[in-house]
């Protein structure tokens, strides 16, 4: 079954599934995970704040809510997200960059923890 979209004098203009389904990232891990749970944080951060140089000691995935935020790995080219944006931190490696631009941005957080662990964010000397 095809739903109709119509145009502004209410015309069918084309046939569009009723569901649809992307994939958005499908990001490879360094090494096999044991990952006994999955905490997701809804994160704010006030406009023009930088969250500073840091570190995970899991892998973090995320996608953009609202807002935009500058996203840098150390050493990679840096890349403004904007709502529907999904990014991933590595475990273990610099993220340089993770800059609220002017409206802040709220975004969610999954954090893959292993069994006994908790999420873990270092603030390493630049």
């Amino acid at each position: 079954m095809a739903i109709s979209r119509r145009s502004e004098t209410g015309e069918a203009t084309e046939q569009v599934p009723p569901l649809s389904r992307v994939i958005v990232l499908d990001q490879a891990l360094p090494e096999p995970l044991a990952t006994q749970r999955v905490e997701i944080r809804r994160i704010t951060i006030a406009p023009g704040y930088a969250a500073g140089l840091h570190i995970h000691n899991g892998p973090v995935f995320g996608s953009i809510e609202t807002g935009s935020v500058v996203y840098q790995i150390e050493g990679e080219p840096e890349t403004v997200l904007n709502p529907g944006d999904v990014f991933y931190e590595p475990e273990g490696v610099r993220i340089a960059r993770f800059d609220a631009q002017e409206n802040g941005v709220t975004f969610l957080g999954y954090f893959l923890l292993a069994e006994g662990t908790n999420a873990e964010l270092v603030f390493p000397e630049a």
